[in-house]
């Protein structure tokens, strides 16, 4: 089993920044990745960024591209999300989530375990 924290949410005002932090425990795949999704109300999760924890490789939505940055820390386990320019836009509960599978997949259905989620409010 693994087990995913999430911290880090909170309100900010537009333009501010935030930054989640998302602590792996019990069982941890060194060649697998991480992923962090957003959810609003009455919709899906979509997928936000992705890191394979070996290689550091990673990906972003289009939507956060030049804002957000993905990063790890394979020693604490951790795998952080940097929020910059915020918009309201960007208001959603935030998960982690982790997959054994090498590869940065933007699907849900492809991860294996999941945080509990932490919310991000940007207020315009």
């Amino acid at each position: 089993q693994v087990q995913l924290v999430e911290s880090g949410g909170g309100l900010v005002q537009a333009g501010g920044s935030l930054r989640l932090s998302c602590a792996a425990s019990g069982r941890t795949f060194s060649g697998g990745a991480m992923g962090w999704f957003r959810q609003i109300p009455g919709k899906g999760r979509e997928f936000v960024t992705a890191i394979n924890w070996s290689i550091g490789s990673t990906r972003y939505a289009d939507s956060v591209k030049g804002r957000f940055t993905i990063s790890r820390d394979n020693a604490k386990n951790t795998v952080y999300l940097q929020m910059n320019s915020l918009k309201p836009e960007d208001t959603a509960v935030y998960y982690c989530a982790a997959r054994a599978a090498y590869g940065l997949s933007p699907q849900t259905n492809e991860y294996d375990y999941w945080g509990q989620g932490t919310q991000v409010t940007v207020s315009s």
